[in-house]
């Protein structure tokens, strides 16, 4: 009996301290309403699969959105997206993180810049730290997006930003305050997606516009991802040093990474606002330690 009551003490022990540890992490949840609300145009926000994926839909009466019930402080966050599909010219499908504050905003950005029928489709990055944003990267996918589901991921730690396409790096952000360059780490930051309707600007710049005649516009999403520290939370999560985010193999790429990342600068990138003179004469700062 002292055995068996020892024996239940320390399984008791294990299971608080497991209980605990998901407590101080955020994993995935079952459903969309688990993590998730509706922010925009209820009506256009669809549930599938029991709530396991959703569909938003883009109309001439309204585009919509949703976000995270909560902030969170580093760690990742990936959706299965399936993007708009046929002419989508005009259309944006967002996929971002923000700090939801107006004059020092911190900001991950995909925006998802629709085409007219056969051509590329382009993914926009963009990283606004402290406020100051305007660091736009541009990416012609190398597969169609429309056509199945894709993983898209924001990884972000205290020393490093990945932005990621099935697990490949289109874009590197590195924590470079040493140099006086402002990187996204006291405020949280909430999930959050939205399809809307932009052709003053979204495809080539504004002259291919929206073909209502093709509407509604439809995106669809499904396992959503955020493993990271919610706020508030333990006062500890977000600077302990044990998560795993924190740990030596996610403060720079690997090989693997790099090689991938650098194929995809050298044959996918068609904008970088580090090489663009005509806005910046002089190079930003912080571009030397975006080329790894």
């Amino acid at each position: 009996m002292a055995l068996s009551s020892s024996f239940n003490a320390i399984v008791s022990v294990f299971l608080c301290a497991v209980a605990l540890s998901i407590v101080a992490v955020s994993g995935r949840p079952a459903t969309f309403l688990e993590d998730f609300r509706v922010t925009w145009a209820d009506s256009h926000v669809r549930q599938l699969d029991g709530g396991r994926g959703i569909q938003l839909v883009l109309d001439q009466f309204s585009g919509c959105g949703f976000a995270s019930k909560r902030q969170y402080l580093f760690g990742k966050v990936s959706m299965k997206i399936k993007l708009v599909p046929g002419d989508s010219a005009g259309t944006v499908t967002a996929f971002y993180m923000n700090s939801d504050t107006d004059t020092i905003r911190d900001e991950l950005d995909f925006e998802f810049l629709g085409n007219r029928s056969g051509q590329p489709y382009t993914v926009q990055t963009n990283i606004y730290a402290h406020g100051k944003g305007d660091r736009e990267q541009r990416v012609n996918l190398w597969f169609d997006p429309a056509a199945d589901f894709h993983t898209y991921s924001i990884m972000w730690s205290h020393k490093l930003i990945i932005f990621a396409v099935d697990d490949n790096p289109i874009r590197v952000y590195k924590n470079n305050e040493a140099k006086g360059i402002p990187f996204p780490k006291q405020q949280p930051m909430g999930v959050y997606s939205t399809l809307w309707e932009a052709d003053d600007w979204a495809t080539r710049g504004g002259l291919e516009k929206i073909d209502w005649k093709k509407a509604p516009f439809y995106a669809y999403y499904k396992d959503f991802d955020i493993e990271g520290c919610p706020v508030p939370g333990p006062a500890n999560c977000a600077s302990n040093p044990n998560n795993w985010w924190e740990g030596p193999a996610y403060q720079a790429l690997s090989p693997a990474q790099a090689k991938s990342y650098q194929w995809v600068r050298a044959n996918h990138m068609i904008y970088d606002y580090c090489t663009d003179k005509s806005r910046y004469p002089q190079t930003p700062p912080e571009c030397a330690a975006e080329n790894l």
